[in-house]
């Protein structure tokens, strides 16, 4: 006696729609990179001269918004001779330039965070669709058995 049995059409289902969640999210990284990098950009900012990395280069980037924010840091702690700003005396005038200095840094790393965000979110698209194509590729599987003992016990011809 041959017997065939095939995975639940469910799984097939399950499988495309994790693909196709894997598209949405991979598009929605995406879309949420090329805002940051525009908004980015619309700012002008450049990257200083003097930086490790990127002078003279557009802000558009995970990278170029690192290297200008430590070099913000670098100027900033240059102008206080590597005083903080809770270091410095409250009526000390440089405090306004290093708590401005302390703002664009924490704007140019939040965009680095959400650079991060929108990479992971593709990351896990990709994982999606990988899983999805699994899913759909054993939900295509069929196992046939086979009696082939004396017992009557099949035995699975895959």
């Amino acid at each position: 006696m041959t017997t065939t049995t095939g995975q639940p059409r469910s799984v097939r289902v399950l499988g495309l729609l994790t693909i196709i969640f894997g598209i949405i999210f991979i598009i929605a990284g995406g879309i949420t990179w090329g805002a940051v990098a525009s908004n980015l950009a619309a700012e002008q900012i450049t990257v200083s001269e003097d930086a490790q990395a990127f002078g003279g280069q557009l802000v558009d980037t995970p990278w170029e918004a690192w290297f200008q924010a430590d070099i913000i840091n670098t100027h900033a702690l240059e102008a206080t001779d590597g005083q903080t700003y809770a270091q410095l005396d409250q009526d000390d005038e440089r405090r306004g330039t290093v708590m401005t200095a302390s703002f664009l840094r924490a704007s140019l790393f939040t965009s680095v965070v959400a650079f991060g965000v929108a990479l992971l979110v593709v990351g896990i698209g990709v994982v999606f669709i990988l899983i999805g194509w699994a899913l759909r590729k054993v939900g295509t599987t069929t196992t046939t058995y086979t009696d082939t003992s004396a017992t009557g016990n099949p035995d699975p011809v895959v």
